[in-house]
C-alpha cells in the first residue's frame, strides 16, 4: 500500500477517536459475549496486556470474573485512555495501569517486558496495509514461551446492518484503487454526531496468513457477538515450536 494512503487511513480513524471519544466510549461498557469463551486463558496471577483497551472495560470484565490479574492497558486515543483511567479505583481483582501508545506504527512495544496473555480486540482491522497488520502481529509477541495471543476482528461485510455503514471511497477524497482489496470505508453515528472509520474485512485464511508470517499457530477460532451473534472472528494464536 502506498505509505501517503496508509497515513491518509490511520488520519480517519486517528480523528474519530478524537472527535468522538466520549460518544463512542459511552457505547462500549459491556462484555462481548466472546469474551466468556476465553475466560480460561486467563488464570490466576497472570499478567495480561490489553491491546487497544479503549475505555478499559476488558480490564472491569476479568475484575467481574473475579480473575486475580496484573493489566496493562494501552491505546492510541489519549481521550480514551483518560476515561479507562477514571474507572481503575472500582477494580477488586485487578491492578489495572494504561498507557497512550501508538498502536499503529513500529516500536510501541518497546519497554513492555512478557505477558502471559495478549488481547487486541477489534484492532487488526484498523491498521492499513497487509505488511502492517503482519508488523503489528510481530510486535504483539510480547508474551512468555506458553502465551497466548487472542485476537478479534469484525465480520461487518457478513452483516446487512454494518453493510448498509459503508461509504464510498470518493467520501474521504480516495478510490477504490488507491486502497488494499478488503478495506472499507464506515460511517457512525452516536446520539447527535457522525464520523467515519477506516476498517479491513479479515477472513480466517487471511488471520491465518497473517499469524504464520509473524510466528503463530492458529489453535482455535470462533464467532461471536454483535446482534447477530456472529459480528466478530475470534482467533486463539499461540507461538509458533521451533521446528515448526
Amino acid at each position: 500500500m502506498n505509505e501517503i494512503v496508509r497515513q491518509r487511513l490511520l488520519q480517519i480513524n486517528q480523528e474519530f477517536y478524537n472527535q468522538h471519544a466520549a460518544s463512542f466510549a459511552a457505547t462500549r461498557f459491556g462484555a462481548q459475549p466472546g469474551w466468556e469463551r476465553i475466560i480460561a486463558h486467563f488464570p490466576a496471577g497472570c499478567q495480561v496486556l490489553d491491546l487497544g483497551c479503549g475505555n478499559g472495560r476488558f480490564s472491569r470484565f476479568l475484575d467481574s470474573r473475579q480473575i486475580e490479574a496484573r493489566y496493562w492497558g494501552i491505546d492510541g486515543s489519549a481521550q480514551l485512555i483518560e476515561i479507562a483511567q477514571q474507572n481503575i479505583a472500582i477494580l477488586s481483582h485487578v491492578v489495572a495501569s494504561f498507557a497512550v501508545r501508538d498502536l499503529a506504527n513500529p516500536g510501541w512495544e518497546e519497554d513492555l517486558g512478557e505477558f502471559d496473555v495478549v488481547v487486541a480486540f477489534a484492532v487488526l482491522h484498523h491498521i492499513p496495509g497487509f505488511s502492517a497488520r503482519t508488523a503489528f502481529l510481530r510486535s504483539a509477541a510480547c508474551l512468555s514461551s506458553a502465551g497466548t495471543l487472542i485476537i478479534s476482528n469484525w465480520r461487518f461485510t457478513h452483516s446487512e446492518r454494518m453493510r448498509r455503514k459503508i461509504l464510498p471511497w470518493e467520501t474521504v477524497g480516495l478510490t477504490d484503487g488507491d486502497v488494499e482489496p478488503g478495506d472499507y470505508l464506515l460511517d457512525w453515528k452516536g446520539s447527535s454526531e457522525t464520523g467515519h472509520r477506516y476498517a479491513h474485512q479479515l477472513d480466517e485464511d487471511e488471520v491465518g496468513e497473517l499469524a504464520a508470517m509473524a510466528g503463530f499457530d492458529v489453535v482455535e477460532q470462533f464467532y461471536a457477538d454483535g446482534q447477530e451473534g456472529d459480528l466478530s472472528l475470534y482467533s486463539i494464536l499461540v507461538r509458533k515450536m521451533d521446528g515448526d
